[in-house]
């Protein structure tokens, strides 16, 4: 039995049924994919939290029940607002913004917005060349660099690790705004183990996001689950080694249980499990009446006070999360928002996309406050996914805090499981070392 069909617990359940075991997946809420859902909303397809991907088709095809998952990668590199200047890093130099923007309809439109517009006309920061080498070269050894050596280094906080080989500008206004979009820690409190793999993933790669939606690599891997796999609708009060109690359908006898949900849902289920602390995330969704040109590139804000830490127009990286001729702008603000967030944060994109927002329209705006369990140093990547024989936990509290690593967690309790039992893994995982 596997309490959550988020990735971890479906990562775990694709593993067991692969090795012929019997399995069902309860889920609380009317939906699949935990913090990974995506939410229709008169024909846009809007996630709650939308993590960011740097796994590479590569990465996904040696994960079983991914091959295949279509990305929609962003325009290499990031473009980085700071006081009225951009600057694309990571990625050659764009191309020279067209002199009119268009609209979904194809009419000139010379007061459209657009982040290739605002890269040609803003001014450049005159140490931004000589800057971009350095962390050009940075990252092109973290690259190289086995994750192995990474996860051997000296561990300490992000903050205090980058300081030590890069200059202060350079660390506050890219790789602080960059690392927060990718493990949303807008202070650098965050492992410099962590960091150093988050950045490594970046340079080896694009960013990314499951065409339509984040929910839709949760949905692939419950696709390829035997019909009747899962269950929603069903909440779990308690667990044991043999049956999960449920409010409203009574008590499942079983052999095994994973517990694959959140941390603190976990901690209630199972007493004296640790809670991790967490990151919070809100994110906003807009659509504007007028579509905005240029690369689809993810816009990053230098400045901590944000509120935006990062925005994208994600109708251009991926058409497929919004009707035919609508545009939909989605931005994230990390920590507490203010009372006033909808108002801060539009007048905010009026600055980033150099634009009026008056006219755009609210879609959603989702609160997370348990969104991404922080990474503290010292931060152990593969806690313990057995608690005994028969009772198991995954997750990315258990592992690192991002879509690989639940997945990665969730493959793990499923091995501890089969061993407990004497099943052989299915061939293709068997003696896999997987690293999150």
């Amino acid at each position: 039995m596997i309490v959550g069909a988020g990735t971890g617990g479906l990562a775990a359940a694709h593993l067991l049924t692969g090795a012929g075991l019997s399995v069902a997946v309860l889920e609380a809420e009317p939906r699949i994919g935990g913090r990974m859902a995506t939410e229709s909303a008169d024909g846009f397809r809007l996630d709650r939290v939308g993590p960011l991907l740097t796994l590479s088709h590569e990465e996904l095809r040696a994960l079983p029940g991914l091959a295949g998952l279509p990305l929609r990668p962003f325009a290499p590199g990031v473009l980085v607002h700071s006081d009225g200047r951009y600057a694309r890093w990571g990625a050659p130099h764009p191309r020279r913004a067209p002199g009119a923007s268009r609209t979904a309809g194809g009419r000139s439109a010379g007061g459209a917005f657009g982040t290739t517009r605002a890269l040609a006309s803003a001014p450049r920061h005159p140490a931004t060349p000589l800057d971009q080498a350095r962390l050009g070269a940075s990252l092109v050894r973290l690259a190289a660099t086995p994750a192995q050596r990474l996860l051997a280094r000296p561990e300490r906080t992000a903050l205090d690790a980058l300081n030590a080989r890069l200059p202060s500008r350079t660390v506050q206004g890219v790789l602080r705004p960059l690392l927060a979009a990718l493990l949303a820690d807008p202070d650098l409190a965050t492992s410099s183990r962590r960091a150093d793999l988050a950045l490594r993933a970046f340079a080896r790669g694009r960013l990314a996001v499951p065409e339509g939606g984040s929910a839709a690599l949760p949905e692939r891997l419950a696709a390829a689950l035997p019909p009747g796999t899962v269950r929603t609708g069903v909440r779990v009060t308690g667990v044991s080694v043999s049956r999960v109690t449920t409010a409203e359908h009574g008590v499942f006898r079983c052999r095994s249980v994973v517990v694959a949900t959140g941390a603190r849902t976990a901690a209630a289920l199972l007493p004296g499990l640790r809670t991790p602390a967490f990151h919070t995330v809100t994110v906003l969704h807009h659509t504007a009446p007028v579509a905005p040109t240029g690369d689809p590139v993810l816009l990053l804000e230098s400045d901590p006070d944000g509120p935006v830490a990062h925005t994208a127009v994600m109708s251009a990286v991926d058409p497929r999360r919004a009707p035919a001729g609508r545009t939909l702008i989605t931005s994230t603000v990390l920590g507490t928002p203010p009372d006033d967030t909808e108002r801060r944060v539009r007048k905010h994109l009026a600055t980033l996309y150099g634009t009026s927002t008056d006219e755009w329209e609210l879609l959603a705006l989702h609160h997370t406050r348990d969104a991404v369990p922080a990474m503290r140093p010292p931060h152990d990547g593969h806690r313990p996914v057995r608690l005994l024989a028969g009772l198991y936990v995954c997750g990315d509290h258990r592992a690192t805090s991002t879509p690989r690593g639940a997945l990665l967690s969730g493959r793990r309790a499923a091995r501890a499981l089969l061993g407990d039992l004497g099943v052989r893994p299915p061939a293709r995982d068997a003696g896999s070392r997987e690293t999150a």
